[in-house]
């Protein structure tokens, strides 16, 4: 997170400084238009509240909503836009149940709206440790399809997820192991690496 204007609680409100930034935008997960149902104020006191995933970090947010605002499940919506009067970062589990169902659809939008920013990863991925590699974190990739990979990105770079299946033996399903990756990354807290989320494109 910037450090745009914030509340004691470390709440961001909608101001910023300079233009969008990326981080900023993200895929709405669920939209209360009544506010939290745990919020025990009367109803007139209570804000719309809307979850989003963040494009580009992966971060879960719940977003404080205009009284005006015209959103949906799975709309992109920018949180330093007209739409959203404040946002915070929460938990997987502080989700409603509907937003936790919705991770899997956001996610997928996400990549295939970027496909080359996770191409690359095919491309860039590195060491972590001497015995560990980024790619070995990927479902189903051991050792032999990690080497298949960096002996075959050094004859030139992918260009997509088709051409990584097609120029790596074994590795049928590109994306979809990204996609895997990235949804277990969201919902546990206690991984020890972590590849996609939390880090700023």
């Amino acid at each position: 997170m910037t450090d745009d204007a914030t509340d004691a609680d470390g709440d961001r409100d909608s101001a910023s400084e300079g233009g969008i930034e990326e981080r900023s935008i993200g895929v709405l997960l669920d939209v209360l238009p009544n506010g939290r149902p745990d919020d025990g104020r009367p109803g007139y006191q209570k804000s719309p509240v809307a979850y989003a995933l963040g494009a580009s970090s992966f971060g879960l947010y719940e977003l404080s909503l205009e009284e005006d605002a015209d959103v949906a499940v799975s709309d992109r919506v920018d949180f330093d836009g007209p739409n959203v009067s404040r946002y915070r970062e929460v938990a997987f589990d502080d989700l409603t149940r509907n937003a936790a169902a919705e991770v899997e659809y956001a996610v997928e939008a996400i990549v295939d709206d970027d496909e080359r920013r996770f191409v690359d990863f095919y491309n860039e991925a590195g060491p972590i440790t001497l015995r560990l590699h980024q790619l070995n974190l990927l479902p189903g990739i051991g050792k032999k399809l990690r080497n298949r990979v960096l002996d075959e990105r050094k004859r030139g770079p992918f260009e997509s997820f088709e051409e990584v299946s097609s120029r790596i033996s074994g590795l049928h399903r590109p994306r979809e192991v990204i996609l895997e990756r990235i949804v277990e990354e969201i919902r546990e807290d206690d991984l020890k690496y972590r590849t996609f989320v939390g880090r700023e494109e």
